[in-house]
């Protein structure tokens, strides 16, 4: 019996795990958490269930005794419907959350994440390193897209087809038909958008098993995956191999370099610096992002290129990606089997070597994430992918200023927005979003549609969905418009300058005429746990996390 487990092993428990159908001889097991945010709301957690009761068997095969345990389970199409998305990003602390007031508060010895949508592996990375008991995560997979006409599509092609329309472009099929056909089963979206982005950081870090991402959702292969996590997280509870063994600065370094490679999805960078404000590492991510800026792309999966998330797991995935890497990264670093990547990695062969390509033939330079700063903004995020002179990377022009994703987008449809300008939709942050509310990605959509892409840049505060690669976009802007910063005083036509060369964006306002004007504040109301978000929640410079555990 472990000490968690001799400690919490009072009469009161026993006779209510007896009441629950536990034996005596299960009293003395380890108690594992099963933490699954299963919903029959959005299809990204529909197959959890079926793997939960995989998952428990092989526990309880395995020497423990699983307890399953629920979360919230946003994912961005379904619950991102109200308050403007406003509840996807602050479901990633409620799960954290979630977590805490269950598997801490009752004294479990490990815990076993079944990770799915966008919010969830950043949400059990923040509860594995906050709780720091045993825990390994399972990839969810990804979901099988469809076909029309023999002719790949899926939920990109719905959501970009559906905004076009509005523009006067027609999508490349009926959208009703597009909607009918590209969502074929469970899993998250298809291609390198957040969730696939997040599952490979996951490994990267050592928090899954050695190629488990990507993966097909409910494959006999995924569930091969769970049966050995399971049977894993059993014996990281003998060893009492902990999550803060793992999240070490070098992993984090491998999971920067990771996502640089497959040119993933900015919401990493803050996932990953909540989790290290969690883990207590001191680690400085968006430091660390420019450090690793020379890592270039090694493979263009969408909406990058036109490399599929199926041929990318069938390459070998994160893995290989990693293997392509061993001479940038520190391979040095713990994982959950309780060998070094190093060791993991030892022997691999790539299986997809014209998917992942090596280093010294890359798809293209590096960085394709890059992190800006400047007069205009402390941090500011920019995503490059594939840099072959097809998107600018510099760029000067007047300010065209918006409060809100209704007036830009009427605006860009009236034709108020002309090539040269410098679209800023702010009052999407943390804070004025609330909790990155506000739907910025649907602006860059609408700019792309109305041909403007290429002769205008984006700058927000709020956050983007990893579908979003299109022209010369600066997300994620801090300090935000409501907590007083630039991006809020500014005015239509100030001149703003963009250089991704320098890692620079400026505008051409003294600080003290900036210290003069005054910002917007909170324009978006907001009520009940929005509220509690916007009040407590900190800065960018902590990927945002909410709870004041991380102090």
């Amino acid at each position: 019996m472990t000490l968690r487990s001799l400690a919490a092993n009072t009469p009161s428990r026993r006779a209510n795990w007896r009441a629950l159908g536990l034996s005596l001889e299960d009293m003395e097991k380890p108690k594992i958490a099963v933490v699954n945010s299963s919903s029959e709301l959005a299809i990204c957690y529909a197959h959890l269930d079926g793997i939960a009761k995989i998952v428990k068997e092989e526990i309880r095969a395995a020497g423990g005794v699983p307890f399953e345990v629920r979360t919230a389970a946003p994912s961005d199409f379904i619950t991102g419907a109200n308050k403007a998305g406003s509840y996807i990003l602050a479901g990633r602390d409620i799960i954290a959350n979630d977590i805490e007031v269950q598997v801490e508060a009752a004294l479990l010895d490990g815990m076993i994440c079944l990770t799915s949508c966008d919010k969830t592996p950043p949400g059990h990375l923040m509860a594995a390193a906050r709780l720091n008991i045993p825990t390994i995560l399972v990839i969810g997979g990804y979901q099988p897209a469809g076909e029309i006409e023999g002719e790949p599509v899926d939920v990109e092609d719905v959501w970009s087809g559906t905004i076009g329309m509005r523009f006067g472009r027609e999508p490349k099929f009926p959208i009703a038909e597009l909607a009918e056909n590209a969502i074929m089963g469970p899993g998250v979206c298809a291609g390198m958008a957040t969730a696939n982005t997040m599952h490979s950081t996951v490994e990267a870090l050592g928090m899954c098993l050695p190629g488990h991402a990507p993966v097909r959702a409910n494959s006999p292969k995924m569930q091969a995956n769970a049966r050995a996590a399971a049977r894993r997280i059993v014996e990281m509870v003998h060893e009492d191999l902990k999550p803060r063994d793992i999240l070490t600065p070098g992993a984090f370094k491998n999971a920067v370099a990771t996502v640089l490679a497959v040119s993933g999805s900015i919401n990493a960078i803050k996932h990953l610096q909540a989790t290290a404000i969690e883990a207590q590492n001191g680690l400085d991510v968006f430091a660390l992002w420019e450090e690793m800026s020379d890592v270039p792309v090694l493979s263009a999966v969408r909406p990058t290129g036109d490399i599929r998330i199926e041929q990318f797991e069938d390459a070998g995935g994160a893995r290989a990606v990693l293997k392509r890497l061993e001479s940038r990264i520190d391979t040095g670093a713990l994982t959950c089997t309780g060998k070094t990547l190093a060791e993991n990695l030892e022997g691999y062969e790539i299986p997809g070597p014209e998917i992942i390509h090596a280093m010294d033939d890359p798809v293209g330079p590096g960085p394709s994430i890059a992190i800006l700063k400047g007069s205009f903004a402390e941090t500011a995020v920019v995503r490059l992918g594939i840099r072959d002179g097809s998107r600018p990377e510099e760029f000067t022009g007047p300010a065209r200023v918006f409060e809100s994703t209704a007036e830009t987008m009427q605006a860009i449809e009236d034709k108020v927005v002309q090539p040269g300008d410098v679209v800023v939709a702010r009052n999407q942050g943390l804070r004025g979003g609330p909790a990155m509310g506000g739907s910025a990605s649907v602006i860059l959509f609408a700019l792309d549609a109305a041909g403007l892409a290429k002769t205008t840049a984006f700058v927000t505060d709020g956050q983007l969905s990893g579908l979003c690669l299109k022209g010369l976009t600066v997300a994620e802007v801090h300090p935000e418009a409501a907590t007083g910063g630039p991006i809020g005083k500014i005015r239509d036509g100030d001149v703003i300058t963009i250089s991704v060369a320098n890692r620079s964006i400026d505008v051409n306002v003294s600080p003290d005429e900036l210290a003069r004007r005054n910002g917007p504040g909170w324009k978006t109301p907001a009520t009940g746990y929005l509220n509690t978000f916007r009040h407590d929640v900190r800065d960018m410079s902590t990927g945002g996390v909410l709870t004041p555990s991380a102090d």
